[in-house]
């Protein structure tokens, strides 16, 4: 939140807190343009300073922007509508503001989470799955990832597919040292796919660290897949051992929670990959990121029932 209002006051907006009806009142009428550096780079920071900037009176020049394919796509419609931005994709923007911005026709990209998310889905249940038109060149070092798990990631043209596998084997490093995927920021491995990349982990040959760097908590959902027979020791509350059993036996399906929205859809992966039947309550974090997630997957073979 500190992020977000010190780039608005840098721009000359005015920000005040409302105790009466607890919320803030903010007056951005004579935005001007300035130098921002922001304090990390933030998605929804970068964000709301750049559309704040593109209508405020001179230039704006934003250090350690966040250039994830979110960004690129807010810039380019952006500019489409009138708006003057360059740099669009690194961490350095330059906005020359403009009196107004007109409409536009956008193409949204496909959801680089919801990609890597159906690689893992299709690794974990032996399916044959083709995504298309997915913005191959949008979607960063996500197949390089999820090949060093053992997974087959072909491209052909704009489409990903991914093809059954009876075993999918992890890379180990030269030195022949366990396999480290860790989370960093864009172009790094997104967070977001850190738990996908975990559960994948679960059913392979080999083991792998998973090191979650960037948020707290995100892999204190492990008891669950430990409940279904999962070979994982939590190390600390960033980083996790999984040790792949060689689908030599399957997970068995447990009654769980899910604690946020990427915990979630990977205990959904499990779910559907494990032997017997799983039910999953809290399901409104799945939802949150997934949209129609159970309707979308039965009509490619799950067997998914939303009971209210």
């Amino acid at each position: 939140m500190d992020t977000h209002f010190n780039s608005f006051e840098k721009l000359g907006a005015r920000i005040s807190y409302n105790f009466e009806t607890m919320s803030y009142d903010v007056d951005g009428n004579n935005l001007k343009g300035t130098y921002i550096l922001l304090d990390e780079a933030s998605v929804t920071g970068t964000a709301n300073a750049v559309m704040a900037s593109v209508c405020a009176e001179g230039v704006t020049t934003i250090f350690n922007a966040a250039c994830e394919p979110y960004l690129y796509q807010l810039c380019t419609m952006l500019n489409n509508m009138g708006a003057k931005i360059s740099g669009v994709g690194s961490n350095l923007l330059t906005i020359e503001g403009v009196s107004e911005l007109e409409g536009c026709e956008h193409t949204l990209l496909p959801d680089m989470i919801e990609v890597g998310s159906f690689i893992g889905l299709a690794a974990m249940t032996q399916s044959n799955i083709r995504m298309r038109d997915i913005q191959w060149r949008h979607l960063g070092n996500i197949p390089e990832v999820f090949s060093r798990l053992g997974i087959k990631v072909l491209r052909e043209k704009d489409d990903i597919i991914v093809p059954s596998q009876d075993i999918y084997e992890i890379e180990k490093f030269m030195d022949g040292s366990i396999m480290t995927i860790s989370d960093a920021p864009w172009p790094g491995f997104t967070p977001d796919l850190i738990s996908i990349a975990l559960v994948v982990a679960t059913l392979a040959r080999g083991s792998v660290l998973i090191h979650q760097k960037m948020f707290e908590s995100r892999l204190f959902f492990v008891d669950k897949l430990i409940d279904m027979g999962a070979k994982i020791i939590l190390c600390d509350p960033h980083r996790a051992t999984v040790i792949g059993n060689e689908r030599k036996y399957k997970l068995r399906g447990i009654r769980m929670t899910s604690p946020d929205i990427r915990a979630g859809v990977a205990l959904l992966i499990a779910a559907m990959s494990a032997e017997g039947t799983s039910i999953i309550e809290n399901i409104e974090q799945i939802d949150r990121g997934y949209q129609n997630i159970d309707e979308r997957l039965n009509a490619i073979g799950a067997e998914i029932e939303r009971i209210n």
